[in-house]
């Protein structure tokens, strides 16, 4: 009784010092506060605090110590595994805290946790600088940065975390901390990949590169030219220069209805005159539609946004080479897309700034050439186990030819292992001893979670 008590004291007196909203469970809005973008997670909190600012975030952390309740943050964006949203925790909800400021002098940009690349990407666009960003618009830049992040233009501009300048963090002792190269210098090698583990990340500041101009050149083909697609793709990456990025993939919903389409995207730093070169092996190819054009950055970011209100999954497996068999793999597994939904089977490139970055950081896949990313979309639960099932069998298809490495932010939770290759083993020790530091009682584990040693 006095336990429950102290709970409810407390709770009180976070509703009354929050500048945010307070939602428990059974309060107008919890329901909605609590949903996550994928549909066939169905959680409950003990607490979501909506924060406003950086000192709502402290106190929030202070009230979950209080209680010794676990912490779940919530940045912007979208996670299959829907690990922002936490049975019986406190949710630390970023999603109010979205400012970005720009200074075009320094070439850098501070965004603060709650921010999307959306918010990110039409700040900069104005002065004609932009970051390594993700491949939709509604991904939140915390956890994509902090946990590597791939993009558009990772291959100019390197990963997304090369690109990190500082962070502002709250810890589980509810401290706030600064860190960069010179201050806290280890706890800023181990936010180079080790996602949120080590705390809330409240404000990110990231170097900006010039971008005056970005191209796309878009085609759609019946998926029996898939292989032709892929290896036309494929020789383009291969002698271009690394501003030529992109992927190709297989997708169902419309366009393709109930028969999967193959897809090839293929994006440039620099002009349509440039990239329309560059695409001439793939415009040669018999397709049913092409554009070419170019357009604002922040515009191409919406084009793969994923379906929101649908059920989810996805997995991705790093690559040592894409040789002809192994397009055949992929293709054939195109074919196979459940329907109805609208999924999508994508083999996207690496290489460039990415592998020639900075080694020293747990971003283990940058060495990796392309990347495997089943994604899969659909609305009834009766169907979960196919789709789950599709997405095992698209990875597994392509493990002969995997590095044994995988970018965390393109999986879920598949296990202690998948962290590990994820992190990479050489690094797991030295992450362990960052956590024992910052966090020694695991507080926030509600990710892809490095224990303390």
């Amino acid at each position: 009784m006095a336990s429950r008590s102290r709970a409810h004291t407390a709770l009180a007196a976070l509703r009354e010092d929050l500048a945010g909203e307070v939602f428990a469970p059974g309060d107008p809005g919890y329901d909605d506060a609590r949903a996550v973008f994928n549909a066939a997670i169905d959680r409950h909190p003990a607490v979501i605090a909506q924060c406003a600012d950086v000192t709502d975030a402290v106190r929030a952390v202070r009230f979950a110590r209080e209680l010794d309740l676990r912490i779940a943050v919530r940045g912007g964006g979208h996670g299959v595994d829907g690990a922002a949203v936490a049975d019986g925790a406190l949710v630390v909800d970023l999603r109010r805290m979205h400012g970005v400021t720009v200074d075009p002098s320094a070439e850098a940009v501070r965004v603060e946790g709650g921010a999307t690349m959306s918010r990110l990407d039409r700040a900069t666009q104005p002065y004609g600088l932009a970051t390594t960003g993700a491949r939709a618009s509604t991904t939140g830049v915390g956890g994509f940065v902090l946990g590597g992040g791939t993009g558009w233009l990772d291959r100019a501009f390197g990963l997304a975390v090369d690109n990190l300048i500082a962070v502002e963090l709250v810890t589980a002792d509810a401290e706030r901390v600064h860190a960069n190269a010179d201050e806290n210098p280890e706890l800023f090698w181990a936010l180079h990949g080790g996602g949120g583990n080590f705390g809330i990340a409240t404000a990110l500041t990231l170097e900006l590169h010039e971008l005056p101009e970005f191209s796309v050149a878009r085609l759609l083909c019946l998926p029996e030219y898939g292989p032709d697609v892929v290896r036309a793709f494929r020789e383009i990456i291969r002698n271009g220069p690394d501003e030529v990025g992109g992927a190709v993939l297989y997708l169902t919903g419309p366009p393709a209805e109930s028969v999967p389409l193959c897809g090839a995207l293929l994006t440039y730093v620099g002009g349509e005159t440039g990239l329309r070169k560059l695409a001439e092996p793939l415009l040669a190819l018999p397709h049913e539609r092409d554009v070419v054009t170019t357009l604002p950055y922040a515009d191409a970011q919406c084009m793969l946004d994923p379906p929101s209100g649908l059920r989810s999954h996805w997995s991705a497996e790093c690559l040592s080479d894409l040789p002809d068999a192994l397009v055949d793999v992929f293709c054939a597994r195109g074919d196979t897309m459940p329907v109805p939904g609208d999924s999508r089977h994508v083999l996207y490139p690496l290489g460039g700034a990415i592998a020639a970055g900075p080694g020293e950081y747990p971003a283990p896949y940058r060495s990796a050439p392309w990347t495997v990313h089943p994604v899969a979309f659909w609305p009834d639960p009766a169907d979960d186990e196919p789709n789950r099932a599709w997405v095992r069998s698209a990875c597994a298809d392509v493990r002969p030819w995997s590095t044994g490495d995988v970018h965390l932010n393109s999986i879920g939770d598949e296990g202690p292992e998948r962290v590990r290759a994820g992190l990479g083993a050489g690094n797991l020790l030295r992450l362990e001893k960052v956590k024992r530091a910052y966090d020694p009682d695991n507080v926030f584990r509600f990710n892809h979670n490095i224990k303390p040693v």
